[in-house]
């Protein structure tokens, strides 16, 4: 009988998952707020395209207590994987499915009365954060909408253990943005002071994710919501008020399938959007934008690293495959690896620059990446 196996999974390209690096980016959140504060872990989009699971059993075993995902299905997903104290559920829950908050123990955040009222009326016990809109105006209740915040509270089937909300500008650092923070969290600390005053409990109270970490460290609250900074990245290159040492968790990785030399005047991939001005010599990688490498980083800057050497992507990137100019690499061959975020040897690609390369932010980057690609935990 002939024994069935599955292909190598770094055959043709695949995610690497430091978790080392993820354990250091941990104490490092820790050292920079106050010992009071508790960290609530945001593992939505599969955790950013790292592995939900594998990430969550890994947070849990370092510590973390308190998770928040975007899906009740998520939610659902992450309860059977840990042992978590609390999962938030921050998008919207059908009033049908309160049933599934209830069995799996999952809490859900709030938007407006109304909505609390349907799922009072369902007859589930549920647990519950309430979202107040101080100017994202995404989601949330009016911050000066106190009667209608108030109202929640005396629904019997609801717990408020929460209370939130989302800064739309806190990676700006520049004085409108600051400013217009500073407006929204004071807006926040008054809604909480006035229904406290009145002698409501709001429970754990929470503003800050990544970058309000970074920028607004003064600010203390009873819960952070580390999300892309949980990674050891920024959405994007630009300054903030902390400086760490944060690691990137992920690399992104593939193999190479042929490599050929081309003429001058000669065309490569879709569309001849490039022609080659001299003789030079491509290879051709495992992987493309189903794999979640975007078209636009072709020609707007796009490089890899080959055997210690950045090399610029060319030509229009396939659905499977993508292209580069490695004239300058005398031992390439078929099977050689090839890295598009991370390092090799001295050279080093940052997922930031991988995505200002493709018109993006890393968060866009991360969550894109296919699920073909596995995940390999070092």
């Amino acid at each position: 009988m002939i024994e069935k196996k599955m292909p190598d999974k770094c055959g043709r390209a695949w995610v690497e998952v430091d978790l080392s690096a993820l354990k250091h980016n941990i104490s490092t959140i820790q050292s920079i707020i106050p010992d009071e504060t508790e960290i609530m872990a945001i593992v939505k989009a599969n955790a950013y395209g790292h592995g939900v699971e594998h990430i969550s059993e890994f947070l849990v075993n370092e510590g973390i207590k308190i998770f928040a995902v975007a899906t009740i299905t998520e939610g659902i997903e992450l309860r059977r994987h840990v042992k978590a104290e609390k999962i938030l559920v921050l998008g919207y829950t059908q009033p049908q499915d309160a049933g599934f908050l209830n069995d799996n123990q999952l809490s859900q955040l709030i938007t407006e009365y109304d909505y609390a009222e349907t799922l009072n009326k369902t007859g589930f016990k549920l647990n519950i954060h309430l979202a107040i809109d101080t100017g994202m105006h995404r989601l949330g209740m009016q911050s000066e909408s106190t009667d209608e915040i108030e109202k929640i509270f005396s629904l019997k089937n609801l717990t408020v253990e929460g209370i939130a909300t989302h800064l739309s500008s806190s990676d700006g650092t520049d004085e409108s943005d600051v400013k217009f923070t500073e407006m929204q969290l004071n807006k926040f600390d008054d809604t909480v002071n006035k229904l406290k005053n009145k002698g409501y409990n709001v429970g754990k109270t929470h503003t800050q994710a990544s970058y309000g970490i970074f920028n607004y460290p003064d600010r203390k609250y009873d819960q952070i919501r580390p999300g892309i900074m949980l990674y050891g990245i920024k959405s994007q290159n630009d300054e903030t008020k902390i400086k760490t040492d944060l690691k990137p968790v992920l690399s992104l990785k593939a193999t190479v399938a042929q490599v050929r030399r081309i003429d001058a005047g000669e065309h490569v991939s879709y569309g001849r959007s490039y022609t080659a001005d001299k003789p030079i010599k491509t290879a051709t990688v495992n992987i493309g934008y189903a794999d979640g490498v975007p078209r636009q980083m072709s020609g707007n800057g796009g490089i890899c690293i080959v055997k210690g050497i950045k090399v610029p992507v060319i030509g229009r990137i396939c659905m499977d495959m993508l292209m580069l100019d490695v004239t300058e690499i005398e031992d390439i061959e078929s099977g050689d690896v090839v890295t598009l975020i991370g390092r090799d040897g001295d050279e080093e690609i940052h997922c930031e620059d991988f995505a200002e390369a493709s018109g993006t932010i890393t968060n866009h980057i991360l969550t894109g990446l296919g699920s073909r690609l596995p995940r390999i935990y070092i």
